[in-house]
């Protein structure tokens, strides 16, 4: 493969809830001059969209149908993502706390995940990228030259989602998040479909005592190597 070619390959970040995939990868896709995708806000989308038509997220069946129902575009955004559904900007809705409750829940429905998968598979097609989310090098881009995998401990991601709250001005218990991360994880990894796990050759990164710029600095040596 010529170096434009491999330049040209998407590279895939996974990880847990708020193990710094987000940002991390934004800045990161950046630095190597690829698009960015952030697939969990594609989730987000459906399960706010399943919310606000009030559908029970522990019946898989009505929320596959309500997500099939949707239309998805996700636009490119000073190096983020904004995401439409049916034509609607939903974006600024993605990170309420009834969304971070349902979530796994809607993205543990097969129908919602073949949706979902078809989707990113066409976007990772069309251009350097890297993105992010749970199943991107075990079951989206497999073929990634590069797969990294960004975790940290459950208290560790819960403070940093509690500060990301008490700075919007939501008030929320630290212990709420806590739990509510524990069996969002419990789910994530637990679940029949494409369950959260590090692809076998990923290169698996513990942000806990890194910087944010450490971790970018990491990622961009293994870019170095790889493409």
């Amino acid at each position: 493969m010529s170096g434009t070619e491999s330049a040209r390959q998407p590279i895939a970040i996974d990880g847990p809830a708020v193990s710094g995939k987000s940002s991390v990868g934004k800045s990161f896709a950046s630095r190597i001059g690829y698009r960015f995708l952030d697939t969990g806000l594609m989730y987000r989308a459906a399960t706010w969209g399943t919310v606000q038509n009030g559908v029970d997220v522990s019946d898989s069946e009505a929320v596959a149908t309500v997500v099939e129902q949707m239309e998805f575009l996700v636009v490119d955004d000073d190096g983020g993502n904004l995401i439409c559904v049916n034509g609607e900007d939903v974006t600024a809705h993605l990170h309420k706390i009834q969304v971070d409750d349902a979530v796994s829940a809607v993205a543990a429905v097969g129908r919602v995940r073949e949706i979902m998968v078809a989707e990113q598979r066409r976007m990772a097609g069309e251009a350097g990228i890297v993105m992010v989310g749970r199943d991107i090098g075990t079951v989206v881009i497999p073929d990634a030259p590069l797969k990294i995998y960004l975790t940290a401990s459950v208290l560790t991601r819960a403070i940093r989602r509690h500060r990301d709250f008490i700075a919007e001005g939501t008030e929320v218990e630290l212990e709420d998040i806590l739990r509510s991360m524990e069996q969002r994880d419990l789910v994530d990894s637990s679940r029949k479909n494409s369950p959260l796990r590090p692809a076998d050759d990923a290169r698996v990164v513990d942000t806990d005592s890194l910087s944010f710029d450490q971790v970018v600095d990491l990622l961009f040596g293994f870019a170095k190597d790889v493409l």
